[in-house]
């Protein structure tokens, strides 16, 4: 049984999949032998709207809820939801975000302004020894061949700090879209890239 407990928060909106990277994530603690537990808060994921899940993965976890403060990742897929969510953060905690900017319905009706000066927000808002690394997950899935892939640059990022073999990954990648079989070769292209541009 590996040694890890982690405690993480998916950010995003509707469509980008958040809740495929949930899944993934799942599959992996299953695969280490550990507990896990994924539960998944629904905005109006259809048109746009926030969608975040939360995963935490341990010997024991007795709810997947993660309360303020308390959260070891967050993996951010749009920037607005990364300034939305940053509380969850523990002080130490990584904040993982794509630079991807997504109007919602209300920016682009008029009725808000998208924030500017998101960057500053962010390390405002990251209390203590917050590592944030930043970076345009999007540009690195269209390269793979797909936006759909964006999850899994994503989670390629994330893989730096959980210490858990590639090999392992790869696998829970395969068992993610085992019903999709042609798009695993994207995907796993998607989280080898997604590993490197966050090293």
């Amino acid at each position: 049984m590996a040694n890890l407990e982690a405690s993480i928060v998916l950010a995003g909106v509707g469509g980008q999949g958040t809740l495929i990277a949930g899944k993934l994530l799942g599959i992996l603690a299953l695969k280490l032998g550990l507990d896990v537990k994924v539960s998944e808060v629904h905005g109006m994921s259809q048109r746009g709207g926030s969608v975040i899940t939360y995963v935490k993965i341990g010997d024991k976890v007795n709810s997947p809820i993660i309360e303020e403060a308390t959260a070891d990742f967050l993996l951010s897929f749009e920037e607005v939801e990364a300034v939305r969510w940053s509380s969850l953060l523990k002080k130490d905690g990584v904040m993982i975000v794509n630079s991807q900017k997504i109007k919602s319905l209300p920016v682009l009706l008029g009725q808000v302004q998208y924030p500017d000066n998101i960057e500053e927000s962010l390390k405002a808002s990251a209390c203590g020894n917050t590592k944030i690394v930043e970076f345009d997950a999007l540009a690195i899935a269209n390269e793979c061949g797909t936006a759909k892939a964006v999850n899994m640059v994503m989670m390629g990022a994330l893989s730096n700090y959980l210490g858990v073999e590639e090999a392992l990954w790869k696998e829970a990648i395969e068992e993610a879209f085992a019903n999709k079989p042609k798009v695993i070769p994207t995907n796993v292209s998607a989280f080898d890239k997604g590993a490197a541009a966050a090293k």
